[in-house]
């Protein structure tokens, strides 16, 4: 399996790689307040695209933390509802019936 994981990753790193050089081509940001001459950005195609899906991942990251914890909520809450209905049905429960076995006379 670990040799699995290794070809993967090594796949993915030339992935990135290539992907990395053969979108070298600079990009000028600009936005509202970032028009100025004086503040001029330039990144590389790729960095602007790998930025994006990282920021993607932090995002999307965080909506599965908030959900879990979401429902963490709901399990505790449902937990407490059943130990309550449980001790309730405790409390109506008729007592056992013990029997017992008739008596013989073994003189």
């Amino acid at each position: 399996m670990r040799i699995i994981y290794l070809i993967l990753t090594i796949v993915f790193a030339f992935f990135i790689v290539t992907f990395s050089q053969y979108n070298a081509a600079p990009v000028h940001l600009e936005y509202y307040f970032l028009k100025n001459k004086w503040l001029d950005i330039v990144v590389p195609a790729y960095m602007l695209i790998f930025v994006a899906l990282l920021m993607g991942v932090i995002i999307t990251g965080f909506f599965g933390v908030v959900e879990r914890f979401r429902l963490n909520r709901t399990i505790s809450r449902l937990n407490r509802t059943i130990r309550a209905l449980r001790k309730e049905l405790r409390a109506n429960e008729p007592p056992p019936v013990i029997e017992h076995p008739p008596k013989t006379n073994n003189v």
